[in-house]
């Protein structure tokens, strides 16, 4: 046990673990420029084991294809630095009024680390389209997808089945709770084409015999999946419905395939669902009203200057309601959520706001003052040791 504490509190291992997170953030960084921001972020450093890869995009890759270098991931490393500072607090440190100082910073390290893992497992970013005029009560997901299944037949509300496209395995039957109904994936592609066909193109042989697919003609050409920033793949899929009765149809259900389209419906009995694919949606107990929507611009150019919204929030239950001003730097925090300022469409009439849920968003700022806390008390000692020394001599 003494000689595995000494292991973990070594200063060499602090050494290596630093050295290591340095070479894990120069290789994320250089996959950054083919996977994108959002996508390094999720191989690099919320995994305990990263593998970068030769690009295919360097030179001499018909050579050096097969180079693969394996390195631990951002959770193992923050994992071991985290056990490798507390061991050494138990092992090394004592608790002294020369040594305060010491542990605030250290104490907000830890605090930082645990926040930062925090984020990575609770946090949850979406983004809400509102138009000038309009009211959403929800938000989207624009790198996540579900498959739903909506029953309108309430007049005050729809009752949504949600089914992540993660259990869209080919082959694979999901019962959709309750409902009579269960789905079976004839196949799903991450990103695809979709329309009509094309020249030269080489769509898959559509299964479809129920839907858009078979009254519109549209077909599916497979694509490869994009990282880009400002991209969304186009998450496709073959979808059969089975019933107690039997099959209802084998639909196509696309993400792109939205209000434009007349709705896909199934019925079973005097029961109807309408089945779509749709990025996942995160609904509120409140509207968000876009009233004003104001976009400035330096003077004889088009650059931002700056674009803000007001708004305001109407919630079911009226003492609740709130007006805000949102713009660049200074969100509206509202339930839990914050609201930020993201961008702007539709010729400056539709507001883009990012939607952040994120439990432990003040952390960060807590362990930031605690670290800057113990070095003014650290610093503050030794300055204060120093002019009694200066002034005793």
């Amino acid at each position: 046990m003494r000689q595995l504490l000494k292991f973990f509190s070594s200063l060499k291992l602090t050494v290596a673990l630093l050295s290591l997170s340095m070479a894990l953030i120069f290789f994320g960084t250089l996959d950054q420029v083919e996977y994108g921001i959002w996508h390094t972020q999720k191989l690099y450093f919320e995994s305990f084991l990263a593998v970068w890869a030769y690009p295919e995009a360097w030179a001499a890759y018909d050579q050096l294809f097969w180079l693969r270098i394996p390195m631990p991931g951002g959770y193992l490393l923050g994992g071991l630095l985290l056990i490798n500072l507390v061991t050494a607090h138990i092992t090394r440190f004592k608790l002294t009024l020369n040594k305060s100082g010491i542990f605030l910073i250290h104490f907000g390290l830890i605090l930082l680390l645990v926040s930062e893992l925090l984020t990575d497992v609770f946090s949850k970013e979406s983004q809400m389209p509102v138009d000038e005029g309009g009211r959403s009560n929800y938000s989207q997901e624009y790198r996540a997808n579900e498959l739903v299944l909506i029953d309108r037949s309430q007049a005050d509300f729809d009752t949504v089945h949600s089914i992540p496209v993660a259990m869209l395995k080919p082959g694979k039957t999901v019962i959709v709770p309750d409902s009579p109904l269960s789905i079976r994936t004839v196949s799903y592609y991450p990103n695809a084409q979709i329309g009509r066909a094309q020249p030269g193109a080489a769509p898959i042989k559509s299964p479809a015999d129920q839907g858009v697919a078979t009254k519109m003609g549209i077909v599916v050409t497979p694509a490869k999946v994009t990282y880009a920033e400002n991209a969304i793949n186009t998450a496709t899929a073959y979808i059969e419905v089975l019933s107690p009765q039997g099959s209802l149809g084998t639909w196509l259900v696309s993400n792109v395939i939205d209000d434009r389209f007349p709705p896909q419906l199934l019925s079973l009995g005097e029961q109807s669902w309408e089945i779509a694919l749709r990025l996942k949606r995160h609904y509120y107990p409140f509207e968000i009203e876009l009233i004003d929507f104001s976009h400035e611009k330096y003077p004889g150019t088009e650059i931002p200057f700056n674009f803000s919204s007001e708004v305001m929030v109407h919630h079911n239950d009226s003492t609740k309601n709130q007006k805000a001003l949102i713009y660049m730097n200074h969100p509206m925090r509202y339930e839990g959520l914050t609201f930020y300022q993201a961008s702007f469409a539709n010729d400056d009439r539709t507001s883009i706001f990012q939607v952040v849920r994120n439990p432990g968003w003040a952390l960060p700022y807590i362990s930031v003052l605690l670290m800057g806390l113990g070095m003014l008390v650290q610093f503050g000692m030794h300055f204060f040791k120093f002019l009694r020394k200066r002034a005793s001599v």
